[in-house]
């Protein structure tokens, strides 16, 4: 989910020789502030691995613009955050990381002093508000800690939290009007009607609970929650913002006076009064909970129920620690902070979405309970699949195969009886082509990793391919192809159902299922139907069989492709790179396009003049920016010039990633562009996952070890690094030379070592 001209991270400096222990800090070296800066869409607040609790500050409150149209601003703010801004807005719990589509934001908290103000403000008039003026000197950024002085009213704000609870940290000034505001209107991407209703219920004077419904980019979606201050206030109320008929015809406010038992409405901002003394330290934790506010409370209760806030950070970055000492890497302090960043943005999603004692709202809005597996959500699969689950096969195989059961769990639940293409909090999204929980979950199943049903998966999978009124599938099928009068990405739409296809053929191949096997396999050959040998390219092709004639190879969306154009899809056939190679003309003539794409830049007039398609994360008119790149450069390996390969690899990274605020200039998509990063350093990918096959590239780090889940590790040597020693010369995996340029997954997970010897010069 992002824009077409979208980048994320660059610059890879050249790892330098010092040791990494196993007992290293390496939390030190995570800054979640890189990314945030343009394009990134990372968000620099507090979280655990894989949290439901993303607790983060907001830079601006961008939404519809006044006559209801889209306001073009609002995709910079998918996260909430713009490094680039010079004001906070308040602290809210809920936050997408990388993606390029704008909701959540709930439940914003914002400390003041003096007159008190329900207002958020405006970034060029911040005195009409309650935000405040901040800078990054007075910033700091760490898994799972945030902090920030607040200029305009002398308080430091400090966030932390567990999986499902955001404690905050708040140091006042002396003051008999001091305030906390509870904003429960925010949102970020906030557009008509996105509140449809909100009820707050007071248990004593420091506890509360309530929910929040939206209608959002999650159409459907109830958040609960339960809120405790550190302290009791000497006072509280609110204001009610709801537009409200009355007689004749007139809408207007409606308000409650102060100290109320309940609140229920559409739009409300409360707000809590306390007596400071200089440097008193209010705290306060919100619980979430998907069912109801009971296990909001409960889960605060089993999560955070002291007031230790030094503790729930300690405890939250040894869960980072544990995870990041996964792979353990050689490398100067600027190679850590590259690696171990990916990383980190690499385990913040999918998110945990159940409560603590295993209950979760499903697709179908009943309460569930999660039996033998820990239910996930914000499953963005058409960048995930490519390597982030791959990466989960090899370093948390146990947390993929939850994953895949919650989309198990999805399929079940849903009335249209598919599998997840986009979904986030029990809802569905339908967002992007394909439907590729089928490569997550076949991939799972070819690499051993399947504790759950295998069969049952396969059949979801087979269901969700022959869903016929979904996206066109009844023309894939009928026809072999989409046409192009019947779908604007009729194209990639058909080689990502091909790829898909391809995907439960494998799984079917590992579980003995002939017949499936047979139909499925044929179907994958589908991308060959829109591929035109005239023209060279994947083409938009009619219902009658020809080709479309006003074509453009260069242009994207709508025009047969989605986030790509012809360019960069003919090249999109993960699968089947052989069969691609032959129908291009053969060796030589492939090669030649490949190198192509590096070479030809890309035509001013089609970038257009909006500020989400930039020339961010493009080197000629590759689009590392946009997944349906990502595998291009491991293509090489199947002809005779792998080298190649090797060579582009170690120039898109230091062009691409840096340990800067602006180090991701296009979104993360929860993870997908780190884990390119995870990959290629190490120096293999998964170019078609549901293969066990990984392809070899040129590793950018001195050694590596792989700390598996079954107690062996996975060590890669690499002798002769260096800034122009890019080229492979030799390999041996277990001292023994490693014929061809490809390692299979149980040549990793068995445990061994894999050594590369680098050189200035390719064979």
């Amino acid at each position: 989910m992002k824009r077409l001209f979208l980048s994320i991270l660059a610059a890879l400096p050249i790892l330098a020789s010092a040791q990494t222990r196993s007992s290293d800090n390496l939390v030190q070296y995570v800054h979640p502030i890189i990314g945030t800066q343009r394009m990134g869409h990372v968000f620099p607040g507090a979280t655990v691995p894989f949290g439901m609790v993303q607790l983060s500050p907001e830079t601006d409150t961008v939404g519809y613009e006044q006559d209801g149209h889209y306001n073009p601003k609002v995709y910079s703010y998918c996260a909430g955050y713009q490094y680039d801004d010079k004001t906070i807005v308040g602290f809210s719990h809920t936050h997408f990381s990388g993606t390029g589509h704008s909701d959540l934001g709930d439940f914003l908290v914002m400390p003041t002093v003096g007159a008190l103000k329900l207002n958020p403000g405006t970034a060029d008039k911040p005195g009409s508000g309650y935000r405040s003026a901040f800078s990054h000197a007075n910033e700091v950024s760490e898994a799972n800690y945030y902090k920030v002085k607040l200029d305009d009213y002398n308080i430091l704000a400090e966030m932390t939290t567990t999986t499902r609870v955001g404690f905050h940290q708040y140091t006042f000034p002396k003051s008999d009007n001091a305030h906390i505001v509870l904003d429960l209107m925010a949102g970020i991407y906030n557009y008509p009607d996105k509140n449809v209703w909100t009820y707050v219920r007071f248990i004593n004077d420091s506890t509360l609970v309530g929910y929040r419904s939206t209608n959002g980019w999650a159409r459907t979606r109830t958040l609960y929650f339960a809120l405790k201050f550190s302290k009791p206030f000497i006072s509280h109320g609110y204001k009610k913002y709801d537009k409200r008929e009355v007689y004749g015809g007139f809408w207007g406010q409606f308000n409650r006076t102060p100290n109320f038992p309940e609140i229920a409405g559409r739009q409300i901002r409360a707000y809590f009064d306390f007596k400071t003394t200089e440097g008193e330290k209010i705290k306060l934790k919100m619980a979430l909970s998907p069912v109801s506010m009971d296990n909001a409370l409960a889960n605060m209760q089993a999560e955070c129920p002291g007031w230790d806030f030094d503790k729930v950070k300690a405890e939250g970055q040894q869960q980072w620690e544990k995870e990041l000492h996964k792979i353990v890497i050689d490398g100067s302090q600027t190679d850590k902070e590259n690696f171990y960043t990916s990383m980190y943005h690499a385990m913040i999603n999918p998110t945990i979405y159940m409560d603590v004692n295993g209950e979760y709202e499903g697709l179908d809005k009943n309460v569930h309970k999660a039996s033998g597996f820990t239910n996930y959500t914000t499953f963005s699969l058409w960048d995930t699949h490519r390597a982030l689950h791959p990466l989960f096969n090899i370093i948390d195989p146990k947390r993929n195969a939850d994953m895949v059961q919650s989309m198990l769990a999805h399929y079940h639940q849903s009335p249209e009886h598919m599998l997840p293409v986009w979904s986030n909090s029990a809802n569905e999204n339908w967002c992007m082509s394909g439907y590729h929980s089928v490569s997550v979950i076949a991939d799972a199943v070819v690499k051993g990793n399947a504790p759950f049903d295998a069969n049952m998966a396969l059949d979801a999978c087979v269901a969700t391919a022959d869903h016929r009124d979904y996206a066109g599938i009844g023309y894939y099928i009928d026809m072999g192809y989409i046409p192009d009068e019947k779908s604007g990405v009729s194209v990639s739409s058909t080689q990502e159902y091909a790829y898909d296809d391809w995907c439960i053929a494998q799984m079917a191949k590992k579980l003995g299922r002939q017949d499936v096997y047979d139909t499925f396999i044929k179907r994958s050959q589908n991308w060959k139907n829109v591929y035109d040998p005239k023209s060279g390219f994947m083409h938009p092709r009619l219902a009658d069989g020809t080709f479309r004639k006003n074509f453009d190879p260069f242009t994207t969306n709508n025009m047969g492709f989605i986030e790509g154009n012809a360019w960069n899809y003919t090249l999109y056939v993960p699968h089947d790179p052989k069969g691609l190679i032959q129908v291009m003309g053969g060796n030589k003539r492939f090669i030649t396009y490949v190198d192509s794409l590096f070479s030809y830049n890309l035509p001013d007039k089609y970038f257009a003049e909006t500020e989400d398609i930039t020339k961010d994360g493009i080197i000629g008119n590759y689009v590392h920016g946009n997944e349906p790149s990502h595998h291009v450069v491991y293509l090489y390996d199947w002809t005779d010039k792998p080298w190649k390969a090797q060579e582009k690899i170690r120039m898109i990274l230091p062009r691409m990633y840096k340990p800067t605020p602006d180090g991701l200039g296009g979104n993360d998509d929860t993870g997908q562009m780190s884990a390119w990063y995870i990959f290629s350093s190490l120096g293999f990918y998964p170019v078609a996952p549901g293969s066990d096959q990984y392809a070899i590239g040129s590793p950018a780090v001195n050694k590596a070890v792989i700390n598996l889940d079954n107690g062996k590790t996975f060590t890669i040597n690499v002798k002769n690094q260096g800034e122009k020693n890019v080229y492979v010369s030799k390999i041996l995996l277990n001292g023994k030379p490693l014929n061809g340029w490809f390692i299979s997954h149980s040549d990793i997970m068995n445990g061994g070592e894999m050594t590369f010897v680098m050189s200035s010069k390719h064979k």
